[in-house]
Protein backbone atom coordinates (compact mmCIF):
# COMPACT_ATOMS: atom_id res chain seq x y z
CA UNK A 1 0.00 0.00 0.00
CA UNK A 2 1.69 3.03 -1.32
CA UNK A 3 0.01 5.87 0.37
CA UNK A 4 -3.50 6.86 2.52
CA UNK A 5 -5.06 7.51 -0.72
CA UNK A 6 -5.10 3.91 -1.35
CA UNK A 7 -5.97 2.86 2.14
CA UNK A 8 -8.85 4.98 1.94
CA UNK A 9 -9.70 3.19 -1.67
CA UNK A 10 -8.92 -0.49 -0.45
CA UNK A 11 -11.15 0.42 2.94
CA UNK A 12 -14.35 1.02 0.99
CA UNK A 13 -13.44 -1.64 -1.83
CA UNK A 14 -13.89 -4.17 1.32
CA UNK A 15 -10.09 -5.13 2.63
CA UNK A 16 -10.38 -4.16 5.86
CA UNK A 17 -11.57 -6.05 9.32
CA UNK A 18 -15.01 -4.38 10.70
CA UNK A 19 -16.91 -7.19 12.79
CA UNK A 20 -16.35 -7.36 16.47
CA UNK A 21 -13.93 -3.83 15.87
CA UNK A 22 -17.32 -2.17 14.86
CA UNK A 23 -19.78 -3.26 17.09
CA UNK A 24 -17.24 -2.48 20.28
CA UNK A 25 -16.96 1.09 18.59
CA UNK A 26 -20.62 1.49 18.23
CA UNK A 27 -20.99 0.51 21.64
CA UNK A 28 -18.84 3.04 22.15
CA UNK A 29 -20.43 5.66 20.40
CA UNK A 30 -23.86 4.79 21.57
CA UNK A 31 -22.56 4.83 25.44
CA UNK A 32 -21.18 8.27 24.82
CA UNK A 33 -24.56 9.83 22.93
CA UNK A 34 -25.77 8.18 26.23
CA UNK A 35 -23.75 9.84 28.50
CA UNK A 36 -24.14 13.24 27.03
CA UNK A 37 -27.56 13.04 27.25
CA UNK A 38 -27.68 12.46 30.54
CA UNK A 39 -25.54 15.52 31.43
CA UNK A 40 -26.78 17.76 29.37
CA UNK A 41 -23.71 18.46 27.68
CA UNK A 42 -24.24 21.20 25.40
CA UNK A 43 -20.31 21.21 24.25
CA UNK A 44 -19.16 19.33 21.22
CA UNK A 45 -16.74 16.86 22.12
CA UNK A 46 -13.87 16.38 20.53
CA UNK A 47 -13.58 14.12 17.05
CA UNK A 48 -10.84 11.71 18.04
CA UNK A 49 -10.10 7.95 16.26
CA UNK A 50 -11.31 4.94 17.82
CA UNK A 51 -9.55 2.00 18.58
CA UNK A 52 -7.04 -0.14 15.70
CA UNK A 53 -8.81 3.10 13.70
CA UNK A 54 -6.54 4.76 10.83
CA UNK A 55 -6.17 8.37 12.04
CA UNK A 56 -5.94 10.96 9.32
CA UNK A 57 -3.39 13.88 9.22
CA UNK A 58 -6.49 16.07 10.12
CA UNK A 59 -9.74 16.20 11.54
CA UNK A 60 -12.59 16.95 8.78
CA UNK A 61 -16.01 18.85 8.54
CA UNK A 62 -18.95 17.73 6.22
CA UNK A 63 -21.23 20.81 5.79
CA UNK A 64 -24.37 21.35 3.47
CA UNK A 65 -25.85 24.49 1.92
CA UNK A 66 -29.11 24.95 0.33
CA UNK A 67 -29.64 27.98 -1.28
CA UNK A 68 -32.76 30.18 -1.99
CA UNK A 69 -32.29 31.42 -5.95
CA UNK A 70 -34.89 34.42 -5.49
CA UNK A 71 -33.13 36.07 -2.93
CA UNK A 72 -29.59 37.34 -3.17
CA UNK A 73 -26.97 35.74 -1.04
CA UNK A 74 -25.22 38.29 1.66
CA UNK A 75 -22.21 37.28 3.79
CA UNK A 76 -25.02 36.88 7.02
CA UNK A 77 -27.18 34.82 4.89
CA UNK A 78 -24.80 32.29 3.62
CA UNK A 79 -23.54 31.73 7.15
CA UNK A 80 -27.24 30.95 8.57
CA UNK A 81 -27.57 28.76 5.38
CA UNK A 82 -24.50 26.56 5.89
CA UNK A 83 -25.35 23.44 8.30
CA UNK A 84 -22.34 21.80 9.67
CA UNK A 85 -22.86 17.84 9.39
CA UNK A 86 -20.31 15.50 10.91
CA UNK A 87 -16.42 15.75 11.94
CA UNK A 88 -14.29 12.85 11.88
CA UNK A 89 -10.94 11.78 12.43
CA UNK A 90 -10.07 8.54 10.78
CA UNK A 91 -10.59 6.11 7.70
CA UNK A 92 -12.91 4.51 8.96
CA UNK A 93 -15.31 7.01 10.54
CA UNK A 94 -15.00 8.62 7.00
CA UNK A 95 -16.88 5.30 5.35
CA UNK A 96 -19.30 5.04 7.83
CA UNK A 97 -20.81 8.15 6.69
CA UNK A 98 -20.11 8.49 3.59
CA UNK A 99 -21.51 4.98 2.34
CA UNK A 100 -24.74 6.87 3.73
CA UNK A 101 -24.58 10.40 2.40
CA UNK A 102 -26.44 11.28 -0.67
CA UNK A 103 -24.06 11.54 -3.76
CA UNK A 104 -23.60 15.05 -5.47
CA UNK A 105 -25.45 13.87 -8.83
CA UNK A 106 -28.68 13.19 -6.60
CA UNK A 107 -29.03 16.79 -4.94
CA UNK A 108 -31.10 19.83 -6.38
CA UNK A 109 -29.72 22.60 -8.39
CA UNK A 110 -29.46 24.88 -5.29
CA UNK A 111 -27.50 22.65 -2.74
CA UNK A 112 -23.93 22.09 -2.00
CA UNK A 113 -21.68 19.75 0.07
CA UNK A 114 -18.33 21.12 1.64
CA UNK A 115 -15.41 19.18 3.20
CA UNK A 116 -13.06 21.36 5.02
CA UNK A 117 -10.24 21.03 7.81
CA UNK A 118 -11.71 21.18 11.34
CA UNK A 119 -11.99 24.57 12.72
CA UNK A 120 -12.07 26.19 8.87
CA UNK A 121 -15.38 27.36 7.87
CA UNK A 122 -16.13 27.08 4.19
CA UNK A 123 -16.70 30.74 4.05
CA UNK A 124 -14.31 33.56 2.66
CA UNK A 125 -14.17 35.79 5.43
CA UNK A 126 -12.53 32.71 7.64
CA UNK A 127 -9.21 33.85 8.93
CA UNK A 128 -7.85 30.17 7.06
CA UNK A 129 -9.40 31.52 3.93
CA UNK A 130 -9.31 34.99 3.66
CA UNK A 131 -5.86 35.37 1.85
CA UNK A 132 -6.27 32.62 -0.23
CA UNK A 133 -8.29 31.55 -3.42
CA UNK A 134 -9.74 28.34 -5.25
CA UNK A 135 -9.38 26.28 -8.30
CA UNK A 136 -12.84 26.28 -9.92
CA UNK A 137 -13.07 22.81 -12.00
CA UNK A 138 -16.09 22.58 -14.71
CA UNK A 139 -17.11 18.54 -15.64
CA UNK A 140 -19.90 18.00 -18.12
CA UNK A 141 -22.45 16.89 -16.48
CA UNK A 142 -23.14 13.64 -14.95
CA UNK A 143 -19.72 12.97 -14.19
CA UNK A 144 -20.27 14.82 -10.06
CA UNK A 145 -20.86 12.14 -8.46
CA UNK A 146 -17.20 9.95 -9.23
CA UNK A 147 -14.88 13.23 -9.43
CA UNK A 148 -15.99 14.42 -6.10
CA UNK A 149 -15.23 11.41 -4.85
CA UNK A 150 -11.85 11.02 -6.01
CA UNK A 151 -11.57 14.64 -5.05
CA UNK A 152 -11.81 14.05 -1.42
CA UNK A 153 -9.79 10.97 -1.48
CA UNK A 154 -7.02 12.63 -3.10
CA UNK A 155 -7.67 15.35 -0.13
CA UNK A 156 -8.22 12.91 2.62
CA UNK A 157 -4.93 11.18 1.60
CA UNK A 158 -2.81 14.04 1.89
CA UNK A 159 -1.97 13.36 -2.18
CA UNK A 160 -1.72 17.33 -2.84
CA UNK A 161 1.77 17.56 -0.63
CA UNK A 162 1.44 21.09 -0.04
CA UNK A 163 1.33 20.56 3.60
CA UNK A 164 -1.11 22.85 5.87
CA UNK A 165 -2.35 24.74 2.07
CA UNK A 166 -5.68 23.02 1.38
CA UNK A 167 -8.64 24.03 3.26
CA UNK A 168 -11.24 22.28 1.66
CA UNK A 169 -13.01 21.49 -0.86
CA UNK A 170 -17.40 22.25 -2.41
CA UNK A 171 -19.39 21.06 -4.84
CA UNK A 172 -21.19 23.47 -6.99
CA UNK A 173 -23.87 20.79 -7.57
CA UNK A 174 -26.29 23.21 -10.06
CA UNK A 175 -22.66 24.39 -12.66
CA UNK A 176 -21.48 20.88 -12.20
CA UNK A 177 -18.10 22.71 -10.56
CA UNK A 178 -15.87 22.16 -7.89
CA UNK A 179 -13.98 24.20 -5.74
CA UNK A 180 -10.50 23.55 -4.28
CA UNK A 181 -9.93 25.77 -1.33
CA UNK A 182 -5.54 26.89 -0.10
CA UNK A 183 -4.51 29.21 2.14
CA UNK A 184 -2.25 31.49 0.09
CA UNK A 185 -3.14 32.82 -3.48
CA UNK A 186 0.16 34.73 -4.04
CA UNK A 187 2.06 31.43 -3.60
CA UNK A 188 1.84 30.83 -7.08
CA UNK A 189 4.01 27.41 -7.12
CA UNK A 190 1.87 26.03 -4.40
CA UNK A 191 -1.43 26.72 -6.60
CA UNK A 192 0.38 25.24 -9.79
CA UNK A 193 1.09 22.37 -7.59
CA UNK A 194 -2.57 21.68 -6.87
CA UNK A 195 -3.81 22.45 -10.48
CA UNK A 196 -1.26 19.71 -11.55
CA UNK A 197 -2.55 17.03 -8.42
CA UNK A 198 -6.57 18.26 -9.78
CA UNK A 199 -5.27 17.19 -13.22
CA UNK A 200 -3.66 13.55 -12.31
CA UNK A 201 -6.33 12.29 -9.79
CA UNK A 202 -9.19 13.52 -11.67
CA UNK A 203 -8.02 11.96 -15.01
CA UNK A 204 -9.38 15.35 -16.37
CA UNK A 205 -9.67 15.73 -20.12
CA UNK A 206 -7.82 18.36 -22.12
CA UNK A 207 -10.84 20.47 -22.88
CA UNK A 208 -11.68 20.97 -18.69
CA UNK A 209 -12.14 24.23 -17.62
CA UNK A 210 -9.83 25.39 -14.93
CA UNK A 211 -9.68 29.10 -13.54
CA UNK A 212 -8.10 30.00 -10.55
CA UNK A 213 -9.73 33.01 -8.30
CA UNK A 214 -8.82 34.75 -5.28
CA UNK A 215 -11.20 34.70 -2.15
CA UNK A 216 -10.45 38.66 -2.41
CA UNK A 217 -11.88 38.81 -6.00
CA UNK A 218 -14.98 36.53 -5.35
CA UNK A 219 -15.98 39.18 -2.29
CA UNK A 220 -15.63 42.06 -5.28
CA UNK A 221 -17.07 40.45 -7.72
CA UNK A 222 -19.73 37.44 -6.30
CA UNK A 223 -21.39 35.20 -8.36
CA UNK A 224 -20.56 33.74 -11.83
CA UNK A 225 -18.01 35.69 -13.66
CA UNK A 226 -19.47 35.19 -17.34
CA UNK A 227 -17.46 36.50 -20.41
CA UNK A 228 -14.51 37.33 -17.49
CA UNK A 229 -13.71 33.82 -16.74
CA UNK A 230 -11.94 33.41 -19.99
CA UNK A 231 -9.83 36.41 -19.48
CA UNK A 232 -9.28 35.78 -15.42
CA UNK A 233 -8.07 31.94 -17.04
CA UNK A 234 -5.87 33.21 -19.77
CA UNK A 235 -4.09 35.18 -17.29
CA UNK A 236 -3.72 32.84 -14.73
CA UNK A 237 -1.88 30.51 -17.40
CA UNK A 238 0.23 33.10 -18.19
CA UNK A 239 1.73 33.69 -14.70
CA UNK A 240 1.50 29.91 -13.56
CA UNK A 241 3.72 29.51 -17.19
CA UNK A 242 0.87 27.00 -18.50
CA UNK A 243 0.42 26.29 -22.39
Amino acid sequence: MNNKFDALKDYYSGDHDQNEENSTQKDGEKEKVERDKSQGSSKRKAVIPGPAEHPLQYNYTFWYSRRTPSHPTSSQSYEQNIKQIITFASVEQFWRFYSHMVCPGDLTGHSDFHLFKEGIKPMWEDDANKNGGKWIIQLWKGLASPCWENLILAMLGEQFMVGEEICGAVVFVRFQEFYIWNKTASDQATTARIRDTLQQVLNLPPNTIMEYKTHTDSIKMPGRLGPQRLLFQTLWKLQLNVP
